[in-house]
């Protein structure tokens, strides 16, 4: 797999303000994962944010808004584009939007780069969280630096087609949403991973400020590419 790879489950859920507080339930895997499908279509905001390489410094800037069931990416620099993502199927359907219409995003593009960045449109399609084989690693995991409380769950693609075949989510428990994904190979090597590394507050919720994507090379686990994203505060719809 090439550095054109990952991020939308973290950013997308780590804008939900706090769902259970202190005293989360006991989920299973399933309902963790159902906890954060059914989570994006809380979202009603707006934001500019940019995407930075860390290699280049190329730089990206777009708006992401999140209005009802759809999760709209658009892109600002030429060629414009603007890839939105349908939550109201199951999985969820990938469109993508340029000079001439719109069609669905093939899964044989699965580990295409979106905008030459280290995430594909396997990412922003979600389709790992609805993945059936899921299983619950750890029900009382902590992020190492936060000390963040978590659900540790793994899901397994149900096929070998996609970029990626295990995807480890590490789910808060505090808001639902997810704060860091480590996805591997068909052989267990890690090629993605990212993490929330900044947030901020905004009327109570606990919103995305930055998140660090890296790829790594399976056959050495040397990092590959490193993008950042950074997002402005969130304004309403």
């Amino acid at each position: 797999m090439n550095r054109r790879q990952a991020f939308t489950t973290a950013l997308s859920a780590a804008l939900l303000p706090s769902v259970f507080g202190e005293n989360p339930p006991e989920l299973t895997a399933e309902q963790v994962l159902v906890l954060v499908r059914r989570s994006y279509a809380l979202q009603n905001h707006r934001m500019a944010g940019l995407l930075r390489d860390d290699n280049s410094n190329k730089k990206e800037p777009l708006e992401l808004t999140l209005t009802g069931n759809v999760m709209r990416f658009r892109f600002k620099n030429q060629p414009p584009e603007i890839v939105h993502l349908d939550l109201t199927t199951e999985p969820a359907t990938l469109w993508q939007v340029k000079a001439g219409g719109s069609s669905p995003v093939p899964m044989s593009n699965a580990a295409d780069s979106v905008r030459g960045m280290d995430f594909n449109y396997e990412d922003l399609s979600l389709r790992f969280t609805y993945w059936k084989n899921a299983k619950m690693m750890d029900a009382n995991a902590r992020l190492t630096a936060a000390r963040i409380k978590c659900w540790l769950v793994r899901v397994t693609a149900p096929d070998t087609k996609g970029p990626y075949y295990n995807v480890d989510l590490w789910v808060e428990k505090e808001s639902g949403g997810v704060a860091k994904m480590e996805a591997y190979n068909t052989v267990s090597k890690m090629v993605k991973r990212f993490q929330v590394t900044k947030v901020q507050k905004v009327d109570g919720a606990t919103v995305l400020k930055e998140m660090r994507i890296e790829s790594f090379n399976p056959v050495n686990g040397e990092p590959k590419g490193r993008t950042y994203l950074t997002l402005d505060t969130p304004q309403k719809q």
